[in-house]
């Protein structure tokens, strides 16, 4: 049997998609999908709310957080006024830190947690953000002008399982952000940052498979070998 990988969604107000039929929707992008099914897993999607996550959990061999929205300050101490949020989902702040604090305890799965999914990793643990990057950076590199993808270099640490599982220690990643990691949280260790400085890469000590990236390996896996092997990597695991 093919390793199940559960994908978490975004929360039901995240994306409006406009019909006449509905009004709300559990969404995912279909290049999560697309690189779970390259790796040789089966995709489980995993929306927010409810109280059934320790039976997900249970049920799925590997677990992959998305992006998404903003994670709230409010979970980080941070500034819950700030006017350049956007997509806060509070209910999906709640179930992906629960699901991650399992993750990462007791009922530990490989886990591979993805822009937002690494900043909620984060804050999950016990860190905190920036709410916005240009606040404390001159130059915006994570995102193009108009707040989509751009395109940045970004250098990870010779030695660490990162590099190991990308064969690779400088890469080219697609990003989409405006915040980011600030002080991290218990246990994590950043092993890739970009050319400001920002971390674009967590691993959790003693984990025996957590990797969390700011940026969106999804987006390059079809065409980009090193960006693949994450998935890989993280299916193997599961299946073993």
């Amino acid at each position: 049997m093919k390793p199940l990988i559960g994908i978490t969604t975004y929360g039901r107000d995240e994306r409006k998609i406009k019909t006449f039929y509905y009004d709300e929707f559990y969404y995912l992008p279909a290049l999560y999908v697309d690189a779970v099914r390259r790796a040789g897993g089966t995709p489980v999607l995993l929306p927010p709310g409810g109280s059934d996550l320790q039976e997900s959990l249970a049920a799925i061999d590997g677990l992959i957080v998305a992006g998404g929205g903003d994670v709230q300050p409010a979970r980080y101490q941070g500034q819950d006024g700030h006017n350049s949020l956007a997509g806060i989902d509070v209910d999906r702040d709640a179930s992906e830190i629960d699901l991650l604090r399992q993750a990462t305890g007791m009922h530990s799965r490989p886990t591979l947690c993805i822009c937002r999914g690494m900043q909620i990793l984060n804050v999950a643990l016990g860190g905190t953000l920036y709410e916005h990057i240009p606040d404390v950076r001159e130059e915006d590199i994570h995102r193009a002008g108009d707040g989509g993808w751009t395109k940045h270099r970004i250098q990870v640490a010779a030695g660490s399982f990162l590099s190991q599982v990308m064969d690779a220690t400088s890469v080219e990643t697609y990003s989409g952000h405006h915040q980011a990691v600030k002080d991290v949280g218990q246990g994590l260790v950043v092993v890739a940052r970009a050319a400001d400085e920002i971390p674009e890469a967590l691993e959790l000590q003693g984990h025996p498979w957590l990797v969390a990236v700011q940026w969106h390996p999804e987006m390059s896996a079809a065409s980009q070998p090193s960006q693949q092997r994450i998935f890989d990597s993280l299916v193997t695991a599961a299946g073993s």
